[in-house]
């Protein structure tokens, strides 16, 4: 499977508007702590926004809602799996992403047969505190020797230079968040990553 390079997670649908608007075709809507009906509601009106466009959407964790209005794509964490229904998943037709921090993890992902699998942090993040340190780059390349031909997502500090280099050292996919949102201009910086991913060959 080949998906676009340049992979931004955000927590609204304003903001997968906005990055549909700048280019992004993978966008993940990362919902936390918000009551379960205004979750639906902005899951479904970021669903259609992306259809419209041709991109595709990837809702975070709330698996029952992304089969409940037939979403496409689904990312769950560790503890995430634990709870998640699979075989309700798949037979939903739900595309999946798992993130993995080390290798035991890396291994369950894909025990699952997921349709990527996510490798963090790559360089410090200030997204959410973790108990791991930053993989580095030859993480990222002995990540994509076990994962195959399973998609690689590299995320975690990265900014379009070192998204860059996580591409060149074996990542299919990279990711961002704070990089974007706490830009001064972050419909500029979403350009730059279109342009700083797509230099690198295939779909932006």
């Amino acid at each position: 499977m080949t998906l676009p390079r340049f992979y931004p997670v955000f927590d609204s649908a304003d903001w997968v508007a906005r990055s549909l608007v700048a280019g992004a075709r993978l966008i993940q809507l990362r919902i936390k702590d918000h009551p379960e009906d205004l979750t639906r509601t902005e899951i479904a009106r970021a669903r259609d926004m992306a259809r419209r466009a041709g991109a595709l959407l990837v809702i975070n964790d709330h698996w029952r809602i992304a089969i409940d209005l037939g979403c496409d794509w689904l990312h769950l964490g560790q503890e995430d799996l634990d709870g998640a229904d699979l075989a309700a998943i798949r037979r939903a037709g739900l595309k999946l992403g798992v993130s993995t921090h080390d290798e035991a993890e890396r291994d369950r992902a894909l025990s699952v047969a997921p349709d990527y699998v996510a490798l963090g942090p790559v360089w410090p993040t200030i997204l959410k505190k973790m108990p791991w340190a930053p993989q580095g780059l030859g993480r990222v390349t002995e990540w994509k020797r076990r994962t195959g031909n399973v998609p690689l997502v590299a995320i975690g500090g990265l900014s379009p230079e070192r998204g860059r280099a996580a591409l060149a050292a074996g990542a299919d996919v990279v990711s961002a968040v704070t990089d974007i949102t706490l830009n001064a201009d972050p419909d500029a910086r979403m350009r730059e990553w279109i342009v700083a991913t797509a230099a690198n060959g295939g779909a932006p």
